[in-house]
């Protein structure tokens, strides 16, 4: 089972920030799990939320502002670390290792995502990252998106945890997921996870902070484990085996 850092180690750096992604390669992780979403200027930029009220008290929709003013937001004092900005996506890819999984979540809660799917899988294809980069979403016209630009690109669908599990895991799950899905780490039972590997499907869950849960997790087969703390879970880890 793969440790992917969750927004980077954002419980000891401000999450989507190149500080987090760093620690998380500090910390011994697998990978990484970032958001990105399209701003307006059109980049592609890490960062989950799509206001900025909560990661740097100000009330700029990220969709609609520019680049070079998002620049200026500190996403880090406000969670109480040192000053940090939010990256582009190509900064975040720059600083990590060749060896690292990068789960990259598609952010758009909309019906036009503004280029996002596309443009992800420019930058992805350009790089030749395909054979290491997953690309979800909870979305499914992002990914049809980016089956659409480009097919040979990992696609794993989110499962909503607020929505009816039926549709989501039976009928949009398999239209859009070509190597894994993603599910809320409660909704892991072991015949879902059983039936989603015979399927040809890894199994990438969220958010797992508790070494108990994890070790359970492993045990049923899950492939990529996403948590905020990728060392001392690897540590915890590491004593029980």
């Amino acid at each position: 089972m793969l440790l992917l850092a969750h927004r980077g180690a954002s419980a000891d750096a401000p999450e989507n920030t190149l500080d987090a992604f760093t620690e998380a390669v500090r910390q011994g992780a697998d990978g990484v799990e970032l958001d990105a979403m399209v701003c307006g200027s059109g980049e592609v930029v890490v960062c989950h939320d799509e206001r900025l009220d909560r990661l740097a008290r100000l009330p700029w929709e990220v969709r609609t502002t520019a680049w070079w003013k998002l620049q200026r937001a500190d996403v880090g004092t406000p969670l109480g670390f040192r000053p940090a900005r939010i990256p582009l996506l190509e900064e975040v890819l720059d600083v990590l290792p060749s060896h690292f999984l990068v789960n990259i979540e598609l952010k758009c809660d909309h019906f036009d995502d503004g280029g996002l799917a596309k443009k992800v899988a420019q930058i992805v294809t350009r790089r030749r990252m395909a054979e290491r980069v997953v690309i979800s979403s909870f979305n499914p016209l992002c990914l049809f998106r980016l089956l659409a630009a480009a097919p040979m690109l990992r696609r794993g669908f989110l499962i909503d945890p607020d929505k009816p599990w039926g549709p989501q895991a039976y009928v949009v799950s398999p239209l859009v997921s070509s190597h894994s899905v993603h599910p809320f780490h409660e909704a892991c039972t072991p015949e879902r996870v059983a039936q989603w590997t015979a399927a040809g499907l890894r199994v990438a869950v969220w958010t797992v902070d508790d070494p108990e849960r994890a070790r359970q997790l492993e045990e049923l087969g899950v492939s990529y484990l996403i948590t905020n703390r990728p060392g001392a879970m690897r540590e915890a880890l590491r004593r029980a085996a």
